[in-house]
C-alpha cells in the first residue's frame, strides 16, 4: 500500500527536494505541501495523511506546536508526525517528542534516512538519529551530571536493555538481532515498557531513557 505523506516547510526549495526524494520511492506519495504551521494543521486534519513531515521552524505555528496539535496528549486520534531539525536545535526536538512526535531526523541526514523514517513511522515504529540521540543526552545532562531521576517503574533487566537500544535509535529488527531474541518478543517488550512508563510510543521511551540516564556509561 502507498504511504501518504504531508510535507510542511516554509521553504519551497526544501519541499521540492523532499518531494523528489520521497516520490522516487514506489510506496510513497506526497499528498500535500504546507507552507506554514497553520496550513499544516489544517491540511493534515482534512486529509489525514499516514505521515506528516514537519519542519521545526515555520511561520505562524512552529513544528512543536504543529506536533502538539496533531499528535499531542489531548488528541483523540493522533497523526504520525516526524519532526525535521538541525544540529543546533536539540532542545526544541526534545519538546517536540514530548508533544507526540513519533520520530525525528536531521535535515542533512540524507535521502536514505528520510525514506526509512517515513516507512518506520507508517508502521508505528520510529527512527531516531543516533548522532542526535547522543547530542540530546548531553543536552539533558549538562556537564555529565546525572539528571534528577523521577520514579523508576519496575522494569525487568531485559526491558531495560530494550529501553537502552531504543534510546540509541535502534529499530525493532536491530534490537532483536542485538539481543538475540525474536521480533515478536521485542514488540511484546516494547508494549510492556510503554504500559509501565505510561507513554504512547517508542520515542517517548527514548526521551524517558535520556532524562533518567538509562544509557549512562554505555
Amino acid at each position: 500500500m502507498t504511504i501518504r505523506v504531508l510535507l510542511a516547510d516554509d521553504q519551497a526549495m526544501v519541499r521540492t527536494g523532499l518531494r523528489m526524494i520521497l516520490e522516487d520511492q514506489p510506496d510513497i506519495t506526497v499528498v500535500a505541501e504546507a507552507v506554514d504551521g497553520v496550513d499544516a494543521v489544517t491540511q493534515a486534519r482534512r486529509l489525514r495523511p499516514d505521515v506528516c513531515l514537519v519542519d521545526i521552524r515555520m511561520p505562524r505555528l512552529d513544528g512543536i506546536e504543529v506536533t502538539r496539535a496533531l499528535a499531542g496528549p489531548g488528541v483523540v486520534d493522533p497523526l504520525r508526525v516526524i519532526v525535521v531539525t538541525t544540529f543546533d536545535l536539540d532542545e526544541y526536538v526534545h519538546n517536540a517528542l514530548r508533544g507526540g512526535a513519533v520520530g525525528f531526523i536531521l535535515k542533512d541526514a540524507g535521502p536514505a534516512l528520510l525514506v526509512e523514517a517515513v516507512r518506520a513511522a507508517d508502521k508505528g515504529d520510529a527512527l531516531v538519529s543516533p548522532s542526535l540521540t547522543l547530542r540530546l543526552l548531553r543536552h539533558l545532562t549538562p556537564g555529565g551530571t546525572p539528571a534528577n531521576r523521577r520514579f523508576l517503574p519496575a522494569l525487568s533487566r531485559r526491558e531495560l536493555e530494550v529501553v537502552g537500544e531504543i534510546a540509541r535509535g535502534r529499530t525493532n529488527q536491530e534490537i532483536a538481532a542485538e539481543l538475540f531474541i525474536s521480533l515478536s518478543t521485542v514488540k511484546s517488550h516494547v508494549a510492556a515498557i510503554q504500559q509501565k512508563l505510561g507513554v504512547r510510543n517508542r520515542v517517548e521511551i527514548a526521551a524517558w531513557a535520556w532524562e533518567n540516564r538509562i544509557v549512562e556509561g554505555r
